[in-house]
C-alpha cells in the first residue's frame, strides 16, 4: 500500500527525493486537463506511454494545475504511465491526477482492488467518477440509491484518510438533475461532506446549452455549499460556452482537453477556455508568461497524437488571425485592432494577410510587408499585382495557400518595374513525360526536360515512380550541377484538385506542392489543363523560391 506518510505532499514523489521547483497557480481556481484520459477516447487517437509522457510535459509547460493521467489498475498502459511519470517528470506547475471509480456495491473501500490501485499510483490527487443520475444507479450499477451514496461517502473518506486530495466527477449530472434534482443534489452533498475538495458537474451526453448550465450550477451551488467544477462535452457545439457559463455561475474548476479532443465530437477545448479566462475575464489561471506558449503547445500536442492541427481553431489556428477581404485589409493597415479581438502575440500566434481575388491594394501592400518586401506605396505597381492576382485566381490559382508562389509573382512585378524585365533561374524550352505500360502490367515513367540555365542549354532525362516524379527527377538531374543547393530540397506534400468545369476529364487541374530545405517549408501552386502541366508550374516555383531562399541570384 502507498501511504501518505511516504510521499511528499503535493507531488507524490518519494520522501527524500529532490523536490522539483513546483510552482502551483493560486488554488482558488483550477485548470484541470483530461487529455490523457477523456481526450484519448477520440476516434483515431491511440496514445502510447511515451506519447502520454510527452503530452504531460507539454501541459505542464503550459501551466495547467492538474493533469489527469488515466485509470491506473484498469489497464497496464495507464499503470505504467503513472510509474514512469513519477520517475521521469519533474512537474513544475501541475499535479498528477489518477482517475477511478467509487468502490463497488457491497464491498468496503479498503477491500476494493481498483481503489487500492488508485493509491498505488502515487498520484497526490484522485478523481472519482460517481453516478448522479438515479436511472444510471439502478440500471447501470444495479444497486440502490442509498448504496450509491454510501459508495461515494466511503471511497472519498478512505482516500482522504490516506492523504489524497479528492475530486468527484458526477457523471450524467445534468440529465440526472433534470430527472430527479433532489437526488442529484444529494450526490453533491454526500461527496462534499465526505471530504471531496471539488464536486464536478458533468454534462456527459453534451446536450446542455449555456443558459441551462448557468441556472443549474447557480442553484446547486446555493443549495449545497460545495465547491463546484464543470466538465462539458461538445455535442451541441457549446462546450466552451457551457464551461464559461458555469464559471459565471460560480464554478471554480474547469475540466478541458487540449484541442477539444474527446469522445464523439469532443470536450471543452482547453485553449479557448483558458484564453477567455485570462484575456476576457481578466482571471489569472496560468503562471505568468505561459499564455504566449499556447499556440506552440496546441500544435505540439497535435503532432504527438498524429492529427493535423485545426487551421480554424480559435486563438491557436493558423487562420485565427488571417485576413482576406480587401475591406478588412484597408482597416488593418490603419490599425490591426480594428479587425482583431486580441493581439495574436498574446497567445503565441501571428497575424497573416491572405491574397486572393478578394484582395485590394491594402492586402497586397500588407502581404508584401509580411514577406519583407516594401512596395513603397507604388500605386501603379500594386495595382498591376492586384489585377494579375485576380486574373490568375479566376483561372484557378490560389495564393492564400501558396505564399511562395505569390512572393515570386510579387518580386517578378517589382523586378519588371525596376529593370524592365523579370529574370529567372532557368528558362524552359520544353518538357515531355511518357508513361509506358508493358504487357506484364508494369509501368515505366520517363521524363525529358530541355532548359537554359546560366547561358547553358541542358537536356536531361530521368525515370520516376510516376510521370510527375520523373519530371521532378529530370529537373534535378539537369540543374543540380549548376545549382547544387537543390540537393538539399525535398518535396514533402503534393495535392491535386480538379476544378469545377464543363469538360469532364478536360477540366482544369490545380496542384499544390510543399517543399522543405530541412529548416523551413513553403508552398507553391500550378494550374494547367492536365495534372502534369500543373505539376510542372508548381515544381518550377518550388525550386525557384528555394534558390532565392538560399541566396542565389537569378541569371536568365
Amino acid at each position: 500500500m502507498t501511504d501518505a506518510s511516504n510521499t511528499v505532499p503535493g507531488d507524490g514523489s518519494p520522501a527524500g527525493a529532490a523536490a522539483p521547483a513546483f510552482r502551483p497557480v493560486d488554488d482558488s481556481f483550477h485548470v484541470f486537463d483530461t487529455t490523457l484520459r477523456d481526450g484519448a477516447q477520440r476516434e483515431g487517437i491511440n496514445l502510447s506511454v511515451a506519447d502520454k509522457l510527452a503530452i504531460a510535459r507539454h501541459l505542464d509547460d503550459f501551466g495547467v494545475g492538474f493533469i489527469e493521467g488515466g485509470w491506473p489498475g484498469a489497464n497496464p498502459r495507464d499503470t505504467e504511465f503513472f510509474a514512469r511519470a513519477r520517475a521521469e517528470i519533474d512537474f513544475r506547475h501541475a499535479r498528477l491526477v489518477a482517475f477511478g471509480a467509487t468502490r463497488r456495491a457491497g464491498v468496503r473501500a479498503e477491500d476494493d482492488p481498483q481503489v487500492q490501485a488508485l493509491l498505488d499510483s502515487g498520484a497526490p490527487v484522485i478523481t472519482l467518477v460517481a453516478k448522479a443520475h438515479d436511472r444510471h444507479v439502478e440500471l447501470a450499477l444495479r444497486t440502490s440509491l442509498d448504496e450509491n451514496l454510501a459508495m461515494i461517502r466511503d471511497t472519498v473518506s478512505h482516500l482522504r484518510a490516506r492523504g489524497r486530495r479528492v475530486f468527484v466527477d458526477c457523471e450524467h449530472f445534468f440529465d440526472g438533475y433534470r430527472a430527479n434534482p433532489g437526488y442529484a443534489k444529494q450526490v453533491v452533498r454526500t461527496a462534499h461532506e465526505a471530504g471531496a475538495d471539488v464536486v464536478v458537474l458533468c454534462d456527459t451526453n453534451g446536450g446542455m446549452v449555456p443558459a441551462q448550465v448557468h441556472a443549474v450550477v447557480a442553484t446547486v451551488l446555493a443549495d449545497t455549499g460545495a465547491r463546484l467544477g464543470i466538465h462539458a462535452q461538445d455535442d451541441t457545439g457549446c462546450a466552451v460556452a457551457n464551461t464559461l457559463a458555469a464559471v459565471d455561475a460560480g464554478a471554480t474548476h474547469v475540466q478541458c482537453t487540449a484541442n477539444g479532443y474527446g469522445e464523439r465530437v469532443g470536450n471543452a477545448n482547453l485553449f479557448p477556455v483558458v484564453a477567455a479566462l485570462e484575456l476576457k475575464y481578466d482571471r489569472r489561471v496560468l503562471p505568468p508568461g505561459t499564455l504566449t506558449e499556447m499556440t506552440r503547445i496546441s500544435h505540439a500536442i497535435a503532432e504527438v497524437v498524429n492529427l493535423t492541427p485545426s487551421t480554424h481553431q480559435p486563438y491557436v489556428g493558423v487562420s485565427a488571425f488571417a485576413h482576406k477581404a480587401g475591406l478588412h485589409a484597408s482597416a488593418i493597415k490603419v490599425d490591426p485592432d480594428l479587425y482583431q479581438h486580441i493581439d495574436p502575440e498574446r497567445v503565441g500566434n501571428t497575424m497573416r494577410m491572405l491574397v486572393s481575388d478578394m484582395a485590394g491594394r491594402a492586402s497586397v501592400e500588407l502581404k508584401g510587408k509580411e514577406l519583407g518586401i516594401d512596395l513603397g506605396g507604388d500605386r501603379e505597381l500594386i495595382g498591376r499585382v492586384v489585377e494579375r492576382v485576380k486574373e490568375r485566381e479566376l483561372a484557378g490559382y490560389t495564393y492564400e495557400a501558396a505564399d511562395a508562389s505569390f512572393e515570386l509573382l510579387l518580386r517578378e512585378e517589382l523586378q519588371r518595374a525596376e529593370e524592365g524585365q523579370a529574370r529567372r533561374y532557368f528558362r524552359l524550352d520544353s518538357w515531355r513525360a511518357i508513361v509506358e505500360v508493358r504487357p506484364d502490367g508494369s509501368h515505366v515513367n520517363e521524363a525529358t526536360v530541355k532548359l537554359w540555365a546560366k547561358g547553358e542549354r541542358i537536356v536531361a532525362t530521368a525515370e520516376g515512380n510516376g510521370p510527375v516524379h520523373a519530371l521532378d527527377q529530370a529537373l534535378r538531374v539537369g540543374l543540380e550541377r549548376i545549382y547544387p543547393q537543390l540537393a538539399g530540397m525535398e518535396l514533402v506534400d503534393y495535392k491535386v484538385r480538379i476544378l469545377e468545369g464543363r469538360h469532364g476529364t478536360q477540366s482544369t487541374t490545380r496542384v499544390l506542392v510543399s517543399t522543405t530545405d530541412g529548416r523551413d517549408e513553403w508552398s507553391t501552386v500550378g494550374v494547367g489543363d492536365n495534372v502534369i502541366a500543373a505539376s510542372w508550374e508548381a515544381l518550377d516555383d518550388a525550386y525557384a523560391y528555394g534558390l532565392r531562399r538560399a541566396g542565389v541570384s537569378p541569371q536568365e
